[in-house]
Formats: structure tokens, sequence, C-alpha cells
């Protein structure tokens, strides 16, 4: 999960047949997603994530991209690739 860890049995998980370097996209969205949250947050921003941590897809779009990154600069959690 991406703002908590939980443990569930391998038999409860849904495989989306992800090739391994669509697992590390998506590993580096969760990455960036967490580094994000935080309690705190407006009730908004906190949405916006919570949304994009639950795409069906490896990848965001331009917008979804541009959002994000707009977060990271506003509170002060950028990475650098």
């Amino acid at each position: 999960m991406w703002d908590d860890e939980y443990t569930i049995g391998l038999q409860h998980l849904k495989s989306f047949n992800y090739l391994p370097q669509e697992c590390q996209q998506i590993q580096s969205l969760s990455d960036r997603l967490a580094r994000i949250y935080s309690d705190s947050l407006e009730e908004t921003v906190k949405s916006l994530l919570q949304s994009l941590g639950k795409l069906k897809r490896p990848y965001l779009t331009a917008v979804e991209e541009k959002l994000l990154n707009v977060l990271e600069s506003e509170y002060g959690r950028e990475i650098t690739p």
C-alpha cells in the first residue's frame, strides 16, 4: 500500500502482469507519493494523492505528472531523477 504497510497472503493479490520495468515505475511512483503524503495535508491534496496511488497503469499522463510535480515542489519533497 502506498500510505502504509500491510501483510496479506499472495492468494489475495491480483496480478496485473506488469513487466519488470513497469514494476519499477510503479515503485517509483509509490515512493514519490509516500514522500508527500501526511495527515496534515489539505483534503484535496490527500484525495489527489490517493487517486494517483490507485491508478491501474504503471505511468502517469502528462497532466498527472505536472500535478505531482507541483505538489512535490509545493511541499518541498522533490526527488532528483
